[in-house]
């Protein structure tokens, strides 16, 4: 949902074609500070301190979304050329192109705008690269039905090509956590492709922790680094997903996003925390870049915050993302080939599961993106009349 200063619009954005969003009235009155200072995730995760060791540079991570605006000034300079596997809906200039996936590839690698770079989103490795694939519409796009029904192996697809063409890291802000979700071979065997090249996957845990916590996919799959989210207070967030294969928190409560409009919004979800700890793995591939990602996986759960009793749940996994911590650790690593293990899961997965050595089957069917939605959400307050909320929720 999303919500102005003064009035209301409905508007609804989606991601992986289910995702709504609309105005909320009665927005709190906004602060008269700056949308930077709005930034507290930088602040919680030490970015000052973790920059002077990294600032992801040398390092692209894939934003498999909407599409994202190269133009877009907290922007300029980190798009490279990608690729719309879709093939239709929204363009550039419309309302419903490339908002999520703009709102992702800002928190990771925005350098803000102005002087000094003092205005708009820093991301937290503002020297990382964004690799722009399209693989889902926004929800308000009309032809977002049509996708979901032509357009269901996109997302396998683009784990592909991004792995093809140059990505260290996978960004998926986006999952299916319905009814119908289930493992789909093709992802599946798109994502081990990718970690059996050295790159590093990270998926947004999901929005159903009031609803259930259903699984979502893909951060259900073997390997895959599952973000769920937190608050500013380190503590989790309602609406994060509850599952075995919960890996790390980051911040996905209040986060400030960018987007094409040239507004900036206030959201939350695991869509944000996703994006958050992409970004770190970017800083720690840019200062140790042959570490492997069942090494970075390992770093980011040994060296979290907050570690739950018992070193880690279902709730925020091992804790909260560390960047500073997990690069000094890193400084101690020797590289390996190391693979991330698959989580824990005490009931049937992928046939007998992923510990037993056994051949994965997979339920058949088409790909679990088609009733997905990205996940982020909008709540909140206005900064000096430019700061509006938005809203991205999972949608089963």
């Amino acid at each position: 949902m999303r919500r102005g200063t003064r009035r209301a619009h409905a508007v609804v954005a989606v991601l992986l074609a289910c995702l709504a969003t609309a105005l909320l009235p009665g927005a709190p009155a906004a602060r008269a500070d700056s949308i930077r200072d709005q930034q507290w995730p930088l602040t919680t995760l030490r970015a000052a301190q973790a920059w002077r060791t990294s600032e992801g540079e040398g390092v692209t991570v894939a934003v498999l979304d909407t599409g994202v605006d190269g133009t877009h000034p907290d922007l300029t300079g980190q798009v490279l050329p990608g690729t719309d596997l879709v093939g239709f809906g929204a363009k550039r200039g419309d309302s419903s192109w490339a908002r999520h996936g703009t709102a992702m590839a800002g928190i990771i690698a925005g350098h803000g705008h102005g002087p000094g770079d003092s205005e708009g989103v820093m991301g937290i490795a503002p020297r990382a690269k964004i690799l722009p694939v399209r693989v889902i519409l926004e929800d308000t796009d009309p032809k977002r039905q049509q996708a979901r029904e032509t357009r269901g192996g996109a997302l396998a697809q683009g784990i592909r090509w991004a792995a093809d063409h140059g990505a260290d890291v996978i960004n998926l802000s986006l999952g299916d956590d319905s009814k119908t979700a289930h493992p789909d071979a093709a992802e599946d065997d798109a994502i081990q492709y990718a970690l059996d090249k050295g790159i590093v996957v990270v998926a947004s845990a999901g929005n159903s922790g009031q609803s259930g916590d259903p699984a979502s996919y893909p951060a259900a799959y073997p390997g895959v680094i599952a973000a769920t989210a937190v608050d500013r207070y380190g503590h989790r967030a309602a609406f994060s997903t509850e599952r075995w294969y919960a890996t790390v928190g980051a911040p996905g409560v209040d986060v400030v996003i960018a987007d094409p409009d040239r507004d900036y919004y206030e959201g939350w979800g695991t869509s944000a925390a996703s994006a958050y700890v992409s970004g770190v793995v970017a800083l720690i591939r840019s200062a140790y870049p042959r570490l492997s990602p069942g090494q970075i996986r390992t770093l980011l759960e040994t060296t979290a915050t907050d570690a739950p009793s018992g070193g880690r749940d279902d709730a925020v996994g091992a804790g909260v993302v560390d960047p500073v911590a997990a690069l000094a650790a890193a400084a101690r690593l020797r590289p390996t080939a190391q693979k991330p293990a698959a989580a824990a899961y005490a009931h049937r997965y992928f046939g007998s599961g992923p510990a037993s050595g056994a051949p994965r089957t997979v339920a058949a069917g088409t790909s679990g993106l088609a009733p997905a939605a990205a996940i982020a959400g909008l709540c909140l307050l206005a900064v000096a009349g430019a700061l509006r909320v938005y809203v991205w929720r999972l949608r089963g």
